[in-house]
This record gives C-alpha cells, sequence and structure tokens, in this order.
C-alpha cells in the first residue's frame, strides 16, 4: 500500500511516502510548502500521484492554522484522487518516534499541549527522569527540566513528529473529508468573539 503522509500541526511541517513499511521519501519544511514537497517526494521515489492508495493526516494538536492546512490538504487530494484517509494524533506520532517519551507540544499563550490537555508548562507533573520531547519540550525545557525532565538536544529528531510514524499508526481509513481535527481549545477568533 502506497501511503502518503503529513503532519502541518507544528512549525515544522513533514511529509513522507511509504510504500509497505517503507519509506520511500521524507522531507521537513513549513506548512506553506506542504504541496511543493509532496511533488518532491514522488518525484524523488519515481512514483506517480495514480498509484497512490491512502492518505494519512496529522489532526493536531497544535497550530490552528496548521492543522487546517494539513486536513483541507488532505481533504483535497482525497476527493481529487478518490481514495480514503486517516487521521493520526500529532503527540501519538511524535510518541512513536520516542518509544517510552512523553510528547508535548507547544501551544503558545504561555502553555502546552499533552495527551487530552492543555495546560502552562509549570503544571505539567513531570516524571523525574523521564525524556519529554516535541516543540513544547524544547521551548519550556528550563521548566521541565528543573522538574527533572529529561530533555534531548533542541535539533534532536525525535522533537518532531514525522510522517512516516503517521503512515505507521493510521488504521481507519475513510472518507478525506470525515478526518476530525484535534483541537484542546478553542481558536482565538472564537475566544474573542463577543
Amino acid at each position: 500500500m502506497l501511503i502518503l503522509a503529513f503532519d502541518t500541526a507544528t512549525d515544522v511541517a513533514t511529509s513522507a511516502l511509504v510504500a509497505d513499511g517503507e519509506v520511500l521519501g521524507e522531507r521537513t519544511s513549513r506548512a506553506v510548502t506542504l504541496l511543493e514537497d509532496v511533488d518532491a517526494l514522488f518525484r524523488q521515489a519515481g512514483a506517480r500521484v495514480h498509484e497512490l492508495d491512502a492518505l494519512a493526516v496529522g489532526t493536531g494538536p497544535g497550530s490552528f492554522t496548521g492543522v487546517r492546512i494539513g486536513l483541507s490538504t488532505a481533504r483535497g487530494l482525497g476527493l481529487a484522487l478518490g481514495i480514503p484517509a486517516a487521521g493520526v494524533s500529532t503527540l501519538d506520532a511524535l510518541a512513536a518516534g520516542a518509544p517510552g517519551a512523553v510528547p508535548v507540544i507547544d501551544a503558545r499563550r504561555r502553555e502546552v499541549f499533552v495527551h487530552g490537555a492543555v495546560l502552562a508548562p509549570g503544571e505539567l507533573e513531570v516524571e523525574a527522569g523521564r525524556i519529554y520531547v516535541g516543540s513544547g519540550a524544547v521551548r519550556y525545557r528550563d521548566v521541565l527540566a528543573t522538574a527533572g525532565a529529561d530533555i534531548p538536544p533542541d535539533a534532536d529528531e525525535r522533537h518532531l513528529p514525522r510522517a512516516r510514524f503517521h503512515a505507521a499508526l493510521a488504521e481507519r481509513f475513510g472518507p478525506a473529508d470525515e478526518v476530525e481535527p484535534q483541537y484542546l481549545r478553542l481558536p482565538d477568533a472564537d475566544r474573542t468573539r463577543s
């Protein structure tokens, strides 16, 4: 099965082309260049778009705009190509890339996303000596390390939700327009509505 996987929920977008578990190509960039990355992946692998069997897309949590870019792209490609898609939690992909680690995503506004919650970094119950990965672990390194967290260096690839893990974790494929985002809080526009 040929799967195109991507995640645009964090500051670094990742994409991968995976055939039967083998990574044919992988890229990191910004969400705004996602389609350029997809084109480059197909050229690099010598594959054609019509050979694609399914999509695996990151559903967040993360940047509201970033999550929407990923889902909109998946919905457009799914509809145009007539292929199914599966949503995969960005936190689950981070965890898959660092087995045993706690994934933490920067939620902005001095908060972090963890499984099932958005909270201030100081409110996170840190398990001393355990590894913490993700953009939130990098941004709030001092707070988490002071509480006993072990955080890999900033450039460590375990901090990225690599799309190859989205392809591996994808299970329930269905219509792309039925993949739902994982928002743990309202977007700014909804919070400021009077």
